[in-house]
């Protein structure tokens, strides 16, 4: 069986976990914490960055640093995970969906401004697949209507929008390092900050409402709880581990997108009679997160992964459209008609896609998929 995934190990890994290990300090804002993030720092440009123990905690920081309270709306897509969501909904949040562009699952920029009411607090693009949003238009609009932009790039790391890095250009950034990133810790997370005035009390909610990190650089003398917060910060277990793989990072990136490429060239000859592609728009850049293509309907996805798996090849569909969701119905009055993530939802499929994967794996699917539609 080709898997859909297979976290990628370096091999440097248990050689920095047990560096950390043997410092005598593992429970976090060690040594490797902060190598990471100074790594993220200084090649992406954020103007500070936060390890989280997944994007989850960090969307839920970036509730609380914008003081999402009871009745703010958010508008966030219908296309995307529970987590967009989730974060800004147990801060009290109604959430506003949005529907998906026809060409790819990214919100559609040209809707944003008719979902805007005076208790719009935030937007929320989130980045599928590593493909950028329309951030100029986003970052105009929320300008416009003084809102907060947040980047879910939980897809997107080392991506870039007209030469930008995908969440270095919203207020506030959310990354993720599940096992199906591509680079990962099993789970982890990371807070992308790029507006200044939300350093400082980042630190404070990162450390369980504490001014600790001030006290540990020596700028007081003491701590104590002084606002908001949690466990948010991982160990320094989880950023050794995540610092074995930022090592590698290009060499990972240089693979998968060799075989993004591959996948695309391979398939193009079905695009319009069989499958729709990816579109990548002009100022979007590939990172090689994930590759899909989209079916003519729900019943010819669900004949093809059977297809696939008696090729001993495993295929997935992604997101349920959230509008749709049993939680959302249960407690919205709203019904919102949202097409094209629901076509989406119905139409998209998952190819694997992972470090170790080999060329001839690519070529093999690729020549399954094209199987299926000859007969």
């Amino acid at each position: 069986m080709i898997p859909f995934n297979k976290p990628y190990i370096t091999g440097k890994e248990v050689h920095y976990i047990y560096d950390a290990v043997s410092s005598g300090h593992i429970s976090g804002n060690g040594k490797y914490t902060k190598l990471c993030q100074k790594y993220f720092e200084e090649k992406y440009g954020f103007k500070k960055v936060l390890l989280t123990t997944s994007c989850t905690d960090a969307l839920e920081m970036c509730a609380l640093l914008i003081d999402i309270k009871p009745g703010d709306e958010v508008i966030i897509p219908s296309y995307t995970f529970v987590s967009t969501a989730l974060a800004f909904v147990r801060q009290g949040a109604t959430i506003v969906f949005i529907d998906s562009r026809e060409d790819n699952p990214n919100l559609d920029e040209n809707l944003i401004e008719k979902l805007i009411t005076e208790k719009t607090k935030a937007i929320v693009p989130v980045h599928y697949a590593g493909i950028a949003c329309n951030m100029d238009k986003i970052m105009s609009i929320a300008e416009k209507y003084n809102l907060f932009v947040i980047e879910d790039a939980a897809q997107a790391i080392d991506s870039y929008y007209n030469g930008k890095p995908l969440g270095t250009i919203g207020h506030l950034s959310a990354f993720s390092f599940h096992e199906t990133k591509n680079i990962q810790t099993g789970e982890g997370g990371m807070l992308g900050i790029n507006d200044e005035r939300f350093i400082k009390r980042a630190e404070i909610i990162w450390e369980k409402g504490t001014n600790r990190a001030e006290f540990f650089r020596g700028e007081v003398n003491k701590y104590g709880w002084v606002d908001i917060g949690s466990s948010f910060l991982p160990s320094e277990i989880i950023a050794a581990f995540l610092y074995a793989q930022i090592e590698f990072l290009d060499s990972i990136q240089t693979k998968r997108k060799e075989y993004w490429n591959t996948y695309y060239e391979k398939l193009k000859c079905l695009k319009g009679n069989h499958i729709d592609l990816i579109e990548v728009p002009d100022y979007a850049t590939v990172n090689g997160h994930l590759f899909y293509i989209l079916t003519k309907s729900d019943k010819e996805r669900d004949e093809l992964i059977k297809f696939l798996k008696v090729k001993d090849i495993h295929s997935v569909f992604h997101y349920l459209s959230l509008h749709k969701s049993e939680y959302y119905k249960n407690n919205s009055q709203k019904r919102p008609n949202l097409p094209n993530s629901d076509s989406y939802a119905d139409r998209l499929l998952r190819l694997p896609l992972y470090y170790e994967l080999r060329l001839e794996h690519v070529v093999e699917i690729s020549e399954a998929i094209k199987e299926f539609y000859n007969e």
